[in-house]
């Protein structure tokens, strides 16, 4: 009976699994665009304003550089 690591078409090498926490948090757009929502919109928001609060319920994109790390998870 050995215990080495399997062997096959399904190895770790060769297969990287999606991180579950990044596709609930991100969304790609059909070009290819990743979104995310705004931070800091849980609680405290009776001090914002009004205007603060609306900008705060869109998507935003992603700067190029979180970008690339996101997709190589995300992309699995």
């Amino acid at each position: 009976m050995s215990c080495g690591p399997s062997v096959g078409i399904f190895s770790q090498k060769n297969m990287n699994k999606t991180k579950k926490a990044l596709t609930k948090r991100f969304k790609i757009t059909k070009t290819g665009k990743i979104l995310r929502r705004l931070s800091g919109q849980n609680h405290y928001r009776s001090k914002k304003t009004g205007e603060a609060k609306r900008k705060g319920r869109k998507w935003v994109s992603l700067s190029k550089s979180e970008v690339k790390r996101v997709k190589r998870y995300l992309q699995s």
